[in-house]
C-alpha cells in the first residue's frame, strides 16, 4: 500500500506541480503603465520568466514610439559583454539610465530612468535578442504628468528577494541614495 500511495504523489507532482522547461524562457512586464512627474526617478519593470542569469546576455531598452533617426539605431539603454555601450545609446539618456546589477543574475532586466522629462513619456521596449524562448521582448508604457507628485515610481514592487541589489551604472548622488534605501541594500 505505501509504495502505491508513493507512486500516486509522484504521479501528481509531475502532473499538477508547473515545471519550467529548459528553454522556454518569456520577457514580461505588467502591462499596465508607470506614471510620474517630471523629476520622478521610475523603475521600468521588465523581468525574463522563469528566473535566468541575465549577467552574459545582451539586454535592450529602446523607445519603438521614437522617430528614427538617421545614424541609426540608438538606445535608451544597451548592456552587452558585461557593461553598458554608452556610444550607442540616445544622449538624452546618458547618465540618467542603469539595471540593477544583483538582479540580473535572477532574470530581473528592469531600467531605472531618473529625473524624467516630457520628452520621456511613451513606450519602452525591453528586449533580450539571444533568449531560447518565444517572447523577447516586452512594452512598457511611461506617462508623465505634471500634476503627479515627486516620488520615485514602478509598476510593481521590486521583488522582496532583490535586497542587496546594486545599481549597474552610476546615477546622480539624490536618485542613487533613494534607490540603495528603497533596495534594502544599505
Amino acid at each position: 500500500m505505501p509504495a502505491t500511495l508513493s507512486f500516486c504523489f509522484l504521479l501528481f507532482a509531475l502532473i499538477f506541480i508547473p515545471t519550467p522547461v529548459k528553454g522556454h524562457y518569456q520577457v514580461t512586464s505588467s502591462g499596465q503603465p508607470v506614471v510620474a512627474a517630471p523629476g520622478d526617478d521610475v523603475i521600468l519593470q521588465c523581468l525574463v520568466e522563469p528566473q535566468l542569469d541575465m549577467v552574459d546576455m545582451t539586454v535592450e531598452w529602446s523607445r519603438p514610439d521614437a522617430k528614427r533617426r538617421p545614424k541609426g539605431m540608438e538606445y535608451v539603454h544597451l548592456y552587452r559583454d558585461n557593461h553598458e555601450v554608452e556610444d550607442m545609446k540616445s544622449s538624452s539618456y546618458h547618465n540618467r539610465t542603469a539595471l540593477f546589477a544583483g538582479g540580473l543574475r535572477h532574470g530581473n532586466i528592469s531600467l531605472i530612468v531618473t529625473n524624467v522629462t516630457t520628452a520621456d513619456e511613451g513606450e519602452y521596449k525591453c528586449f533580450i535578442p539571444k533568449l531560447q524562448g518565444n517572447t523577447k521582448s516586452s512594452i512598457v508604457r511611461l506617462v508623465v504628468a505634471q500634476n503627479s507628485s515627486k516620488t520615485i515610481t514602478s509598476e510593481t514592487q521590486l521583488d522582496p528577494e532583490a535586497k542587496g541589489q546594486n545599481v549597474l551604472n552610476v546615477c546622480p548622488a539624490p536618485a542613487a541614495l533613494f534607490l540603495l534605501l528603497l533596495s534594502g541594500s544599505y
